[in-house]
């Protein structure tokens, strides 16, 4: 039986936190995981000497949950996320939450939130938090040895309100990671450092930032939030490789490889992207890719005094990224078939 919906304009979300009935939660305690379970209480009560406040063990994932154009409820590739939170936790010594358990509680808490879920064709989705902190108290330089995992939801909008357009990044005088430190784990302390680049780019007029790798500034990694793609003029889709394993592993990203490599017969080149080739005219299309828009084209970037514009340019998003595009969120909606396991049915 249909659950019946909130009653919201979903055409007129935005991209922000509003509360639903249930949220997820489970505790580490003891060296083993509760069983864990919904809860109405979307707050945390922690000691001040909880190791989240002082040595910062923290991460997170991001996924969502929308409507099929036939009425199921589905999250696209969910194993994915379960994977790179465990890989996130270990490397900064918090315990990885069961995969499979991640699994269940995604659809445990998007079920019970059923009457949230936007409908097909608002273009709003259901978006999905999971995330755990060390709640142990921890004085000394160490992990803590408690830990809290929570799933939050929230009806939010589409990434873009106005229709998909080129956007415009800067290249930062900052580095978002150290080399072979965090940058490929999704922790809060990244962002953190990303965070004052990101608000000076956007005073200034830019999307988001195009940082470049931290230990020679020679290299394209990613963005504040998203992987960079590139098209050069065979129409080869051309993707940054980190060689200081600073560039976090984007879900999309590897889908839109797949996509592109398998579905639309393109070829695919994954290698270290030099700066000086995006300088030099190399690449004719660029896009970031992310769970929240999929991909924002790039129309140029600017470096100093220097402002390079793509083949695609400001005003239209370029063949192949837009291609791109289309396939992976049809597939998603479930208007084209995808490789099997990736679209995953809650109810």
């Amino acid at each position: 039986m249909a659950v019946e919906k909130k009653d919201i304009d979903w055409g007129n979300l935005g991209f922000a936190y509003r509360p639903t009935d249930y949220s997820y939660v489970c505790n580490y305690k003891d060296g083993a995981w509760e069983e864990g379970g919904l809860t109405t209480d979307h707050s945390l009560t922690l000691s001040e000497c909880a190791g989240i406040f002082h040595y910062c063990q923290e991460v997170f994932e991001g996924l969502k949950a929308y409507t099929t154009k036939d009425g199921k409820i589905v999250c696209f590739r969910p194993d994915l996320n379960a994977s790179r939170m465990a890989d996130s936790a270990r490397r900064i010594v918090m315990p990885p939450f069961p995969e499979d358990k991640f699994l269940e509680a995604v659809k445990m808490v998007v079920k019970a939130n059923e009457a949230w879920v936007p409908p097909f064709g608002s273009g709003a989705t259901l978006y999905i938090r999971p995330f755990m902190v060390a709640t142990g108290e921890v004085i000394g330089v160490k992990p803590a040895d408690e830990y809290q995992f929570r799933i939050l939801v929230t009806p939010v909008g589409p990434y873009y309100s106005g229709g998909v357009k080129p956007v415009a990044v800067k290249v930062p005088e900052y580095d978002r990671a150290a080399p072979h430190g965090t940058g490929a784990i999704k922790a809060g302390l990244n962002y953190a450092m990303s965070l004052y680049p990101s608000v000076q780019a956007h005073a200034e007029g830019f999307a988001d930032n195009m940082f470049l790798d931290p230990q020679t500034h020679t290299y394209v990694e990613e963005s504040g939030g998203a992987n960079f793609l590139f098209v050069d003029k065979d129409g080869t889709l051309v993707v940054p490789q980190s060689a200081t394993n600073s560039i976090l592993p984007s879900i999309t990203r590897r889908s839109l490889v797949y996509v592109a490599e398998n579905m639309l017969g393109m070829k695919v080149v994954e290698r270290p992207v030099e700066f000086a080739e995006v300088q030099a005219g190399a690449f004719v299309e660029c896009g970031m890719c992310g769970t929240a828009a999929v991909i924002s084209p790039v129309g140029k970037v600017v470096n100093g005094d220097e402002e390079i514009v793509f083949a695609s340019g400001m005003e239209e998003v370029g063949p192949v990224m837009k291609k791109l595009r289309e396939t992976l969120t049809s597939i998603q909606d479930g208007e084209i078939e995808g490789p099997e396991g990736w679209v995953v049915e809650i109810c």
